[in-house]
Protein backbone atom coordinates (compact mmCIF):
# COMPACT_ATOMS: atom_id res chain seq x y z
CA UNK A 1 0.00 0.00 0.00
CA UNK A 2 2.67 2.44 0.96
CA UNK A 3 5.34 0.82 -1.65
CA UNK A 4 8.12 1.57 1.60
CA UNK A 5 11.28 0.21 -0.41
CA UNK A 6 12.73 -1.84 2.48
CA UNK A 7 10.40 -3.56 4.92
CA UNK A 8 11.44 -3.67 8.59
CA UNK A 9 12.88 -6.72 9.66
CA UNK A 10 10.86 -8.61 12.10
CA UNK A 11 13.40 -9.36 14.21
CA UNK A 12 12.88 -5.35 15.30
CA UNK A 13 9.82 -6.61 17.27
CA UNK A 14 11.87 -8.99 19.18
CA UNK A 15 14.33 -5.69 20.31
CA UNK A 16 11.12 -3.75 20.64
CA UNK A 17 9.75 -6.88 22.98
CA UNK A 18 12.48 -7.00 25.36
CA UNK A 19 11.67 -2.95 26.54
CA UNK A 20 7.99 -2.64 26.20
CA UNK A 21 8.70 0.07 28.74
CA UNK A 22 10.85 2.24 26.78
CA UNK A 23 8.75 1.28 23.29
CA UNK A 24 6.07 2.96 25.16
CA UNK A 25 7.06 5.98 25.90
CA UNK A 26 8.77 6.49 22.80
CA UNK A 27 5.52 5.87 21.20
CA UNK A 28 3.53 8.30 23.41
CA UNK A 29 5.90 10.89 22.51
CA UNK A 30 5.65 10.21 18.62
CA UNK A 31 1.77 10.40 19.22
CA UNK A 32 2.53 13.70 20.59
CA UNK A 33 4.79 14.92 18.02
CA UNK A 34 2.27 14.21 15.16
CA UNK A 35 -0.44 15.90 16.96
CA UNK A 36 1.96 18.55 17.07
CA UNK A 37 2.99 18.42 13.37
CA UNK A 38 -0.85 18.69 12.75
CA UNK A 39 -1.03 21.47 14.46
CA UNK A 40 1.60 23.51 12.54
CA UNK A 41 0.03 22.32 9.24
CA UNK A 42 -3.10 23.94 10.20
CA UNK A 43 -1.21 27.40 11.34
CA UNK A 44 0.32 27.26 7.44
CA UNK A 45 -3.49 26.53 5.36
CA UNK A 46 -5.85 28.75 7.76
CA UNK A 47 -7.66 29.64 4.16
CA UNK A 48 -8.44 25.77 3.89
CA UNK A 49 -11.13 25.27 6.00
CA UNK A 50 -12.08 21.46 5.24
CA UNK A 51 -8.21 20.72 5.32
CA UNK A 52 -8.34 22.53 8.59
CA UNK A 53 -11.13 20.69 9.96
CA UNK A 54 -9.69 17.33 9.31
CA UNK A 55 -5.83 18.18 10.28
CA UNK A 56 -7.96 18.91 13.62
CA UNK A 57 -9.19 15.75 13.59
CA UNK A 58 -6.09 14.27 13.46
CA UNK A 59 -4.64 15.95 16.26
CA UNK A 60 -7.06 14.96 18.63
CA UNK A 61 -6.47 11.51 17.40
CA UNK A 62 -2.71 12.16 17.77
CA UNK A 63 -3.40 13.32 21.11
CA UNK A 64 -5.82 10.66 22.08
CA UNK A 65 -3.71 7.86 20.73
CA UNK A 66 -0.87 9.81 23.52
CA UNK A 67 -3.63 9.80 25.92
CA UNK A 68 -3.91 5.66 25.52
CA UNK A 69 -0.20 4.69 25.23
CA UNK A 70 0.46 6.87 28.74
CA UNK A 71 -2.48 5.04 30.15
CA UNK A 72 -1.11 1.58 29.08
CA UNK A 73 2.53 2.97 31.00
CA UNK A 74 0.63 4.09 34.28
CA UNK A 75 -1.70 0.76 34.28
CA UNK A 76 1.92 -1.49 33.94
CA UNK A 77 3.61 0.30 36.79
CA UNK A 78 5.78 1.51 34.29
CA UNK A 79 8.00 5.52 34.27
CA UNK A 80 6.86 7.64 31.96
CA UNK A 81 10.08 8.99 31.03
CA UNK A 82 10.92 12.42 28.82
CA UNK A 83 10.62 13.02 25.02
CA UNK A 84 13.28 11.55 22.86
CA UNK A 85 14.92 12.77 19.81
CA UNK A 86 13.60 10.84 16.79
CA UNK A 87 16.66 10.85 14.26
CA UNK A 88 15.07 9.27 11.64
CA UNK A 89 12.00 12.16 11.71
CA UNK A 90 14.88 14.75 11.93
CA UNK A 91 17.04 13.09 8.91
CA UNK A 92 13.63 12.77 7.01
CA UNK A 93 13.03 16.93 7.35
CA UNK A 94 16.48 17.67 5.84
CA UNK A 95 14.22 16.59 2.70
CA UNK A 96 11.88 18.84 2.64
CA UNK A 97 11.56 21.06 -0.14
CA UNK A 98 12.26 25.00 1.18
CA UNK A 99 11.26 26.87 -2.03
CA UNK A 100 7.88 28.24 -3.18
CA UNK A 101 4.72 28.14 -0.40
CA UNK A 102 3.12 25.35 -2.68
CA UNK A 103 5.97 23.47 -2.80
CA UNK A 104 6.76 23.86 1.30
CA UNK A 105 3.48 22.71 2.08
CA UNK A 106 2.88 19.73 -0.08
CA UNK A 107 6.84 18.55 1.23
CA UNK A 108 5.39 18.94 4.75
CA UNK A 109 2.26 16.77 3.35
CA UNK A 110 4.19 14.50 1.96
CA UNK A 111 6.74 14.27 5.05
CA UNK A 112 3.68 13.63 7.10
CA UNK A 113 2.74 10.82 5.21
CA UNK A 114 6.11 9.22 4.97
CA UNK A 115 6.19 8.99 8.68
CA UNK A 116 2.50 7.84 8.87
CA UNK A 117 3.17 4.88 6.36
CA UNK A 118 6.67 4.01 8.42
CA UNK A 119 4.63 3.85 11.38
CA UNK A 120 1.71 1.61 10.18
CA UNK A 121 4.29 -0.33 8.71
CA UNK A 122 5.95 -0.86 12.44
CA UNK A 123 2.63 -1.08 14.04
CA UNK A 124 1.96 -3.74 11.44
CA UNK A 125 5.22 -5.84 12.60
CA UNK A 126 4.31 -5.37 16.51
CA UNK A 127 0.96 -6.80 15.81
CA UNK A 128 2.54 -10.12 13.83
CA UNK A 129 5.77 -10.69 16.26
CA UNK A 130 4.79 -9.64 20.13
CA UNK A 131 3.68 -12.21 22.79
CA UNK A 132 1.86 -9.29 24.41
CA UNK A 133 -1.84 -9.86 23.46
CA UNK A 134 -2.51 -6.68 25.24
CA UNK A 135 -0.48 -4.58 22.79
CA UNK A 136 -1.31 -6.82 19.83
CA UNK A 137 -4.53 -5.56 19.88
CA UNK A 138 -3.70 -2.24 20.42
CA UNK A 139 -1.07 -1.74 17.74
CA UNK A 140 -3.79 -3.58 15.45
CA UNK A 141 -6.15 -0.44 16.13
CA UNK A 142 -3.70 1.96 15.69
CA UNK A 143 -2.02 0.53 12.55
CA UNK A 144 -5.42 0.93 10.21
CA UNK A 145 -5.34 4.90 12.11
CA UNK A 146 -1.94 5.00 11.04
CA UNK A 147 -2.61 3.73 7.48
CA UNK A 148 -5.93 6.62 7.21
CA UNK A 149 -3.45 9.37 8.33
CA UNK A 150 -1.19 8.60 5.60
CA UNK A 151 -3.78 8.52 3.04
CA UNK A 152 -5.32 11.67 4.23
CA UNK A 153 -1.99 13.38 4.02
CA UNK A 154 -1.08 12.03 0.41
CA UNK A 155 -4.75 13.10 -0.44
CA UNK A 156 -3.78 17.31 0.85
CA UNK A 157 -0.44 16.93 -1.44
CA UNK A 158 -2.55 16.08 -4.33
CA UNK A 159 -5.26 18.70 -3.80
CA UNK A 160 -2.35 21.48 -3.06
CA UNK A 161 0.16 20.41 -5.58
CA UNK A 162 0.21 19.13 -9.26
CA UNK A 163 -1.03 15.88 -8.81
CA UNK A 164 1.51 14.32 -11.15
CA UNK A 165 4.17 16.34 -9.20
CA UNK A 166 3.49 14.98 -6.51
CA UNK A 167 3.43 11.60 -7.11
CA UNK A 168 6.73 12.22 -8.74
CA UNK A 169 7.85 13.91 -5.03
CA UNK A 170 6.58 10.61 -3.27
CA UNK A 171 8.79 8.54 -5.76
CA UNK A 172 11.81 10.68 -4.69
CA UNK A 173 10.81 10.47 -0.80
CA UNK A 174 10.17 6.86 -0.98
CA UNK A 175 13.99 6.59 -2.26
CA UNK A 176 14.92 8.96 0.55
CA UNK A 177 13.39 7.69 2.96
CA UNK A 178 14.35 3.73 2.23
CA UNK A 179 18.15 4.96 2.10
CA UNK A 180 17.64 6.53 5.92
CA UNK A 181 15.66 3.15 6.96
CA UNK A 182 18.60 1.22 5.85
CA UNK A 183 20.47 2.52 9.64
CA UNK A 184 17.42 1.63 11.19
CA UNK A 185 15.73 -1.14 13.11
CA UNK A 186 18.17 -1.85 16.02
CA UNK A 187 16.90 0.18 18.70
CA UNK A 188 13.88 0.25 21.44
CA UNK A 189 12.07 3.18 19.53
CA UNK A 190 9.35 3.48 16.98
CA UNK A 191 11.71 4.77 14.57
CA UNK A 192 14.59 3.44 15.47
Amino acid sequence: MFKLKLPTDPRWANIAEENIEEILTDHAWCEQKAATNAIGLITMLPEYSEIVTELLAIAQEELDHFNQVHEIIKKRGYTFGRARKDDYVNELAKFIIQGSREDLIVDKMLFAAMIEARSCERFKVLTENIKDEELKAFYKELMISEANHYTTFIGFARQLGDPEKVNKRWEAWLEYEANIIKSYGNKESIHG
